[in-house]
């Protein structure tokens, strides 16, 4: 017996269309604003915040649960809708934990993910009487072409590329970017680069590794530009990145880079192992050929530099944060850069024992 379902999925906006499609196939759209009461579980309050906090989301709990125990209105069922679930803690899901063991026949719960994860005590629950759905895929190219093939739109692979590469992970704005792309040259034009440019608009966030891979590769341009994203571009995943949260990012990746920094470590499985067992074989195996390329004194220099870079984010120079963080980024990329012009050179290594221990 299926007494309500589950819509997962992180991107807001791909949420939103399961949960259309969900909706549809429950009440007549004309029907809506009688059969479907709409709620949200607030998150923890903030300072001043007076919508937020355990307060808030008791009276949330309480209004979906009477809402949910009432029987419909000139509709044969009600649905309630509950976003952000995440958002609940074990005690603010009991309610609905003692619900489901006795649900109205004529209510269906609709659970929206957000917000954190679920309770392990609402999720125990609803098994076997509550469904999952979700988008198909949440990567900007699957849901590119998914709807772009919906849309009847024909985009060339080189204007697809140009469009996953600018919204990065904001999968979530690429049906409106579909749609505004077919409202301007209707159904079956085939779009290259030219026409979808001048409407691609913002770029979108991007996935933190991809500063790590620049680095690596020594791109130094490639390097600023994917730094400056991930500083000042908003997405549906989050916030722009403060200067402090890049050198951490670093920083634990060129920990990372001088624990392997050993003659010991020979293999794959070595690399794993002193990386403490938690990392799959192929991040470990690419750390380790950094770590051998990059050698001992460039891992030295590298440290320096993220040591200099922590001092000034603190105060110890007048240079702004972001201009610190980017001359950081500069200098890491330039020494992979050197690394890679130098490869077969032979030169000694030696373990950086001291920095190990740091």
């Amino acid at each position: 017996m299926t007494v309500g379902y589950f819509v997962r999925g992180d991107d807001p906006v791909l949420r939103g269309e399961v949960l259309d499609r969900v909706l549809d196939g429950l009440v007549p759209h004309a029907e809506r604003s009688l059969a479907v009461e709409d709620f949200t579980v607030p998150g923890r309050a903030g300072a001043g915040d007076a919508d937020s906090g355990a307060d808030a989301r008791d009276a949330v709990v309480g209004s979906a649960l009477v809402a949910a125990q009432s029987p419909p209105f000139m509709t044969a069922s009600r649905v309630i809708v509950l976003r952000d679930v995440g958002n609940l803690t074990t005690a603010d899901a009991e309610p609905f934990v003692r619900y489901l063991a006795d649900p109205l026949d004529t209510t269906v719960l609709v659970f929206v993910a957000g917000g954190g994860r679920l309770p392990a005590n609402l999720t125990k629950a609803w098994k076997g009487i509550v469904e999952e759905t979700g988008p198909e895929s949440e990567k900007t190219l699957d849901v590119l072409v998914q709807h772009a093939k919906a849309a009847g739109l024909n985009l060339g692979a080189d204007a697809r590329q140009v469009i996953v590469d600018h919204l990065g992970e904001d999968a979530g704005r690429v049906p409106q970017f579909v749609e505004l792309l077919r409202s301007v040259y209707g159904d079956d034009t085939l779009l290259g680069v030219a026409e979808i440019e001048p409407y691609l608009g913002e770029a979108g966030a991007i996935p933190v590794y991809q500063l790590t891979n620049a680095i690596e590769s020594g791109d130094v341009a490639g390097s600023l530009e994917i730094l400056h994203r991930l500083l000042h571009v908003t997405g549906a995943q989050g916030k722009p990145m403060h200067p402090l949260q890049v050198l951490g990012l670093l920083h634990h990746h060129y920990r990372r880079l001088l624990v392997l920094d050993d003659p010991a470590i020979r293999s794959e499985s070595d690399a794993v192992s002193a990386l403490g067992g938690k990392v799959k074989p192929y991040p470990a195996r690419k750390a380790m050929e950094h770590s051998r390329a990059l050698g001992t004194d460039r891992l030295r220099k590298a440290y320096d530099a993220l040591g200099q870079a922590d001092l000034d984010l603190k105060g110890a120079t007048g240079m702004p944060e972001d201009a610190v963080i980017e001359v950081l980024v500069a200098r890491l990329a330039g020494l992979s850069n050197r690394a890679r012009g130098s490869r077969g050179s032979g030169a000694r290594r030696r373990p950086v024992r001291a920095l190990h221990q740091t």
